[in-house]
């Protein structure tokens, strides 16, 4: 049965961190590389979309301790478990939808996103991207580590899937139920530069998950 997101990953909660770490091949090593690409300059502005508990910030705030990071997810619980973890840091967390949540203009050095992008459309992404690329300050960028689908046809079948597990299930709401359907490198490559980055490079790979740079 189809979960809305919010839902699923509060009832996953307690196992979150040993889930992502331990069961998703090159975990234990994209997690560190996606933090050491951020800002390490002194009161660096990051922007975490899909933050959960914060596992890329474990490592990211031990290299970085005064990087002031705004976090933005759909589940209270993560939220609550990511302050308890970081104490002290400078911490700003909103519990929302960041396709809703108003970014501002001009406000961060980078923004990051792990694993939490692959449940969408291109055609929702790029109003997300805009808006996330206006609230990059001129020489800021996005680094995102994400699971992609490694054909075109495979991208068309999960959003198949998910569209007959709808209708199976009576739903036919606007909100977001948890079921992964990743995009191909180039259709996020695509979504990117359609929301005026200029310029997409891959960084790194491990099997399904690719790190993505989208400069301003």
């Amino acid at each position: 049965m189809l979960e809305k997101m919010d839902s699923f990953f509060e009832a996953r909660l307690e196992d979150y961190d040993e889930h992502m770490l331990e069961t998703i091949e090159g975990a234990k090593a994209f997690y560190p590389f996606t933090a050491s690409q951020l800002p390490a300059f002194p009161f660096a502005k990051v922007l975490d979309l899909g933050c959960g508990t914060g596992l890329e910030l474990a490592w990211y705030l031990e290299q970085n301790p005064s990087a002031d990071v705004t976090g933005i997810d759909l589940s209270a619980g993560m939220l609550e478990r990511l302050q308890e973890k970081f104490a002290g840091r400078n911490l700003r967390l909103i519990c929302g939808s960041y396709f809703d949540v108003p970014f501002g203009k001009e406000q961060y050095d980078a923004a990051v996103s792990v694993e939490s992008l692959h449940h969408f459309t291109k055609d929702q992404k790029v109003p997300l991207y805009r808006k996330l690329h206006d609230a990059l300050k001129p020489s800021g960028f996005l680094i995102l580590t994400d699971y992609f689908a490694p054909s075109e046809a495979e991208e068309n079948l999960y959003f198949s899937e998910l569209d007959r597990l709808k209708k199976a299930q009576g739903i036919d709401d606007d909100a977001f139920y948890h079921y992964d359907t990743p995009l191909t490198v180039q259709h996020e490559m695509e979504a990117l530069l359609e929301a005026g980055f200029s310029q997409v490079t891959e960084l790194a790979r491990w099997k399904a998950t690719h790190t993505l740079k989208a400069v301003r």
